[in-house]
């Protein structure tokens, strides 16, 4: 086992994966040091922060809080920057080892393309930078030579099934997915569905855009772009299946036809460890599954008619190019829309359809193609909102 402590930059350590990131950290302290920490907003959350786990630098992405954070932290020598331009550059500090990209959204791809340039170790728990960017990304990663270990509890599950087998062959994966609050709802049904309805996933506690994201299955869309990019699959080989209980959290089936599962009771703290960790599993004081409190795990197929958000992300996966930036920006857009009450539940798949209709088509996209499409895409959703 690995005696060296590894230097950690979490990016969006404010957030929900962020903090538990943290709290990962601090029952390992003898494995773990927290380099740098970074926030958008929530300025007394990464103050706190830092000053409890004494990290190098900090960066708050809200340039109207520096005076404030720097302030705090002066006197305990720890640096401060802010602004989009030090997210980015400070993944390339030479005394990191491993960054959790814990951001949310698009704004996760920047950074993780500079820290994968830089040769850093990514545990990835933003699946957008893939959805967006998963050909730059992948290739990015393997030219220099760079590990993205998987923070979403799915792709950790088919990750830890992996172990082991990399030379064998996937036949296909299965992405289990809880069917979140509106699972058996039609679609008459949804129409008055609230956000506070829509906020209380059953299983899982989590930020409010994955809350959304998981309650339209889009959550589960995007992730099955992301494996396309993590696993090297075809589209043909990722299958979602309903499965409410979340305690196996995904399946490789191998061309014997045997499958592995992975499961667990659903706790995000479990899968932050095993990337963070890896190779070496730590020990934890988590709850542990007891079989006699399960019975009966069930399975069903999803309802992509009701739920349409899961066919479109299919059909983003199988055209490639920008289409799956396209998806992603609509959504991301969608999701704040309603969250401001401006648009109705089922709405979203509507703004995220017509952008998928509407915007120019790329097949090979540089960078900037994706910057490009990402920024037309959001005009034109919030145009669509507000016909």
């Amino acid at each position: 086992m690995n005696t060296e402590k590894k230097n950690i930059a979490i990016l969006g350590s404010t957030g929900s994966i962020g903090t538990q990131a943290l709290e990962v950290i601090r029952s390992h302290q003898d494995k773990f040091e927290v380099e740098v920490l970074t926030a958008q907003n929530n300025a007394d959350l990464l103050i706190q922060q830092a000053v409890e786990f004494k990290p190098n630098t900090v960066v708050i992405g809200n340039e109207d809080l520096y005076d404030k954070v720097f302030s705090e932290l002066d006197a305990h020598d720890i640096k401060v920057y802010c602004g989009e331009k030090a997210l980015a550059s400070v993944v390339e500090m030479d005394t990191i080892d491993l960054v959790l990209t814990a951001l949310v959204g698009y704004s996760g791809v920047r950074p993780t393309i500079k820290a994968i340039e830089s040769g850093k170790s990514i545990a990835l728990a933003n699946k957008e930078t893939l959805v967006v960017a998963g050909e730059l990304i992948t290739k990015l990663a393997e030219e220099k030579g760079v590990n993205i270990y998987p923070v979403d509890s799915e792709h950790s599950a088919i990750f830890q099934c992996l172990v082991g087998e990399f030379h064998n062959p996937i036949e296909k994966i299965i992405l289990t997915a809880s069917g979140g609050p509106f699972r058996g709802k039609t679609r008459e049904e949804l129409l008055t569905v609230t956000k506070a309805q829509a906020l209380k996933h059953p299983n899982w506690d989590m930020g409010a855009k994955v809350t959304i994201d998981s309650a339209s299955l889009m959550n589960k869309g995007l992730e099955v772009i992301e494996a396309k990019w993590l696993f090297g699959l075809k589209a043909d080989q990722i299958e979602v299946i309903v499965h409410p209980q979340s305690i196996i959290h995904s399946m490789v089936q191998f061309e014997d036809g045997s499958i592995k599962a992975q499961m667990g009771l659903p706790d995000m703290k479990l899968p932050i460890q095993f990337a963070m960790g890896f190779p070496d599993r730590l020990t934890s004081d988590f709850p542990r599954f007891n079989f006699t409190q399960y019975p009966a795990l069930t399975f069903e197929q999803p309802d992509m008619k009701t739920f349409r958000n899961l066919g479109l992300a299919f059909d983003a996966l199988d055209q490639g190019g920008n289409m799956p930036c396209i998806l992603n920006a609509a959504n991301e857009i969608a999701v704040e829309e309603f969250l401001k009450d401006n648009i109705g539940f089922l709405e979203m798949s509507d703004v995220v359809e017509q952008c998928m209709s509407n915007i120019a088509f790329i097949k090979a996209p540089s960078y900037e193609d994706y910057v490009q499409t990402d920024r037309e895409v959001r005009i034109k959703a919030l145009e669509i909102v507000n016909k």
